[in-house]
């Protein structure tokens, strides 16, 4: 079956009240017109309403993607930034929204970043802009954004972020720890929850796919053990022969 077929049955699914995560009709436009298939590696399951693995990062299905953008509410021209660019494919949804050249995406792992490029350029969507960057500092440079998206959670909103929001800007990201809530961070500071999620954590340099160490719970462990080794006093060390 033809890609453009699929991509109308699945839209037409993401827009039935059954889900109803599509709402509007500009992001169902949008979603119609994106090649999700040149984003994953199953060609076959690409507009199955299913996240699927690619390079090590988790690609969001497609009712999650509805849900962030239908939240972020972008409109034509909007400057928007994406925190989490994994393979590139929610950047191209957004990319038909506002246009491309005002689509900018950050990602912390390098390896995400050659590949989003790839992936964009490849759909049609070269003038997006992908950078490594740490998500939490975002894009100074390029600021004010009129709309940020940060496809991975925290306990509170990054303030690099939300500094680089403009002044009628917002933000949307998942909140909390243990239970996350999607929610819409404005520029004042207001908070809008929107629903239960669950989210990847927000990554900080050290976590990301191919570093030393991914797991920062382990590697805080070692350390504090090493430095409790280091502390102890000669006599409690078993490698010196007091004998």
């Amino acid at each position: 079956m033809e890609p453009a077929v699929l991509r109308d049955d699945m839209v037409d699914s993401l827009e039935h009240e059954s889900k109803g995560v599509v709402r509007s009709d500009r992001v169902g436009l949008a979603m119609r017109e994106v090649p999700r298939h040149e984003f994953v590696d199953d060609e076959q399951g690409a507009y199955a309403d299913a996240a699927q693995r690619s390079h090590g990062t988790r690609v969001l299905a497609p009712s999650t993607v509805a849900r962030l953008i239908e939240a972020l509410a972008p409109e034509p021209g909007d400057e928007v930034l994406v925190v989490g660019a994994g393979v590139g494919y929610t950047a191209a949804v957004l990319a038909e929204v506002v246009g491309a050249r005002h689509v900018h995406a950050i990602d912390i792992t390098r390896q995400l970043v050659f590949e989003a490029r790839s992936n964009l350029a490849t759909a049609g969507y070269s003038e997006v802009l992908v950078d490594c960057r740490d998500g939490a500092e975002g894009l100074a440079e390029y600021a004010p954004f009129d709309r940020i998206l940060v496809e991975a959670a925290a306990v509170e909103p990054p303030r690099a972020l939300v500094r680089q929001l403009a002044d009628d800007g917002q933000l949307v990201m998942p909140l909390g720890a243990g239970q996350q809530s999607l929610t819409i961070v404005h520029a004042d500071g207001e908070r809008e929850p929107l629903g239960g999620v669950a989210f990847a954590p927000l990554l900080v340099e050290g976590e990301q796919a191919g570093a030393v160490e991914r797991n920062r719970t382990a590697r805080e462990e070692r350390e504090r053990a090493d430095r409790q080794a280091q502390r102890r006093a000669g006599w409690e060390h078993d490698w010196i022969d007091w004998d």
